[in-house]
């Protein structure tokens, strides 16, 4: 079984990054921390337009065609950017909800007993009736917690640990260049034992999360997106944290694009279900199948 990326995967992947970097760069992004909670109806239906979130509906259903590895790369590439929205049920939504595929329609789901952007959704699935608002430590998504939610769907599990990748590979590489270009002691301070360490174990947690949310989503076996989802959230909390580390008192400020990543990241882990949810259905799968 290979896990390298096809040439039109990596095309794919590189076509996301560009138009959110055109459409969603550090301007926008800013813009949209001053003015939470609402949302860029006009990026959402260039991203239907683009095919974000039809990404797996068949051709002949008006979708692009493509498959779940390809889907975890554009919501890599969405964790990358910090896209805020319900983006991933939308797209779960696709084909089911008039108007999610092409952005028209944002669509929200009471999950885990949460629900994002409910101010903004045009449909959501579950009950929030009853939904009461909270305070998110995330500015870029508003949260309401409603008494029951949805049992969360596999496919938003491995969605959500794509996007956590995306977060992951970002600050790696925000430490990396940061240790590179700051210096101490007429020294950069990735010179110091104590970063280059630090820096490292990013790398490291970041590349074994990928490797496990890419062969999830070639395998789509319960067992391997559960440890994606693990590994993803291990990879992207701890990576914004060592992060923040390396980059001393900037990485605490308002203004820096890397406070944004670690609250999301802190957000995601909840979307999902709680961790415990997940070790108990992987311990579960490993039970079931000890072989």
């Amino acid at each position: 079984m290979r896990f390298q990326l096809t040439e039109d995967q990596r095309a794919l992947r590189d076509g996301v990054r560009e138009l959110l970097a055109r459409r969603f760069g550090a301007e926008a992004l800013r813009a949209a921390v001053d003015r939470p909670g609402r949302l860029d109806r006009a990026l959402w239906r260039e991203l239907g337009t683009a095919g974000f979130f039809a990404l797996r509906l068949p051709e002949t259903h008006g979708g692009v065609g493509l498959g779940l590895p390809e889907a975890v790369l554009a919501f890599e590439e969405a964790g990358r950017a910090l896209l805020p929205g319900p983006l991933v049920a939308t797209h779960l939504a696709a084909g089911a909800v008039p108007g999610a595929a092409t952005g028209e329609a944002v669509v929200t789901t009471a999950g885990n007993g949460l629900v994002e952007w409910l101010a903004q959704a045009d449909v959501v699935l579950g009950d929030a009736a009853a939904a009461e608002p909270l305070r998110s430590v995330d500015p870029l998504t508003p949260l309401h917690r409603v008494a029951s939610g949805r049992e969360v769907d596999p496919l938003t599990v491995l969605l959500t640990a794509a996007e956590q990748l995306g977060s992951a590979g970002r600050v790696c590489e925000m430490a990396a260049q940061h240790a590179r270009t700051r210096e101490q002691f007429g020294r950069p301070i990735g010179a110091f034992q104590a970063v280059k360490h630090l820096c490292a174990e990013m790398l490291v947690r970041t590349e074994t999360a990928r490797a496990a949310v890419y062969a999830a989503a070639v395998t789509a076996d319960p067992a391997d997106i559960h440890t994606a989802r693990l590994l993803a959230d291990e990879a992207a909390v701890r990576g914004a944290r060592d992060c923040l580390q390396v980059h001393g008192g900037m990485g605490f400020t308002w203004e820096f694009e890397l406070h944004l990543h670690l609250k999301r990241t802190w957000v995601r882990t909840h979307r999902a279900g709680e961790v415990t949810e997940s070790e108990e259905s992987l311990a579960a799968e490993l039970l079931a199948h000890p072989t």
